[in-house]
């Protein structure tokens, strides 16, 4: 768990001491490729630390998915707003390859937060940083221009144009694959 630890660290400061009382809430956890972490419908009552692999959440709408975020290495992912106020989720989260994880238990992790400030301001830089990055993609994908989104991507997060694969990628964007096909092309071009 040293990379969680590390990842902790990086936001808040976390005293040996408060590491100790989050052991408690936190079980390693692997997934296999498709595999849900969360389903919609389900109250998402945990936070996932992946370590390794990816994963993606999603929405069924009509009996398509609709990709609404891609989740890598060194991130939590959740419903926060599922985890936040005990409701159903309003997404599926799926793994796209193996992971490796450290689930947090929400019960768990509250009782460690009543014992520990570090653990409570830990626990809202942890949201925050979760939050800020959806307002990301939410921003890229209500202001910029298809082509855009991907100059954006490839500026900013080229891993996910070498990890995701077309169709996911297009579903996340909001264009077609074909568009999205014909947008790498003309980038290529030089």
């Amino acid at each position: 768990m040293e990379k969680l630890l590390d990842y902790l660290k990086s936001l808040s400061g976390l005293s040996s001491e408060s590491w100790q009382l989050l052991q408690p809430a936190l079980t390693r956890r692997r997934f296999r490729k498709k595999e849900y972490l969360s389903r919609q419908g389900e109250v998402c009552d945990r936070l996932f630390y992946v370590e390794s692999g990816y994963c993606r959440s999603c929405v069924v709408m009509e009996g398509l998915e609709r990709n609404t975020g891609f989740f890598f290495e060194n991130a939590i992912v959740t419903d926060l707003d599922s985890f936040g106020k005990e409701k159903p989720s309003g997404v599926e989260i799926i793994a796209c390859d193996p992971m490796e994880t450290v689930v947090f238990n929400k019960q768990k992790l509250f009782v460690a937060a009543q014992a520990s400030p570090e653990i409570e301001a830990l626990g809202r830089n942890c949201i925050r940083e979760f939050a800020s990055r959806q307002e990301e993609f939410s921003r890229l994908l209500r202001l910029y221009s298809p082509e855009d989104r991907v100059s954006y991507l490839e500026q900013y997060h080229p891993y996910m144009l070498q990890r995701i694969p077309l169709t996911q990628l297009a579903s996340f964007l909001g264009i077609t694959r074909e568009s999205l096909s014909r947008i790498r092309r003309r980038r290529m071009r030089p």
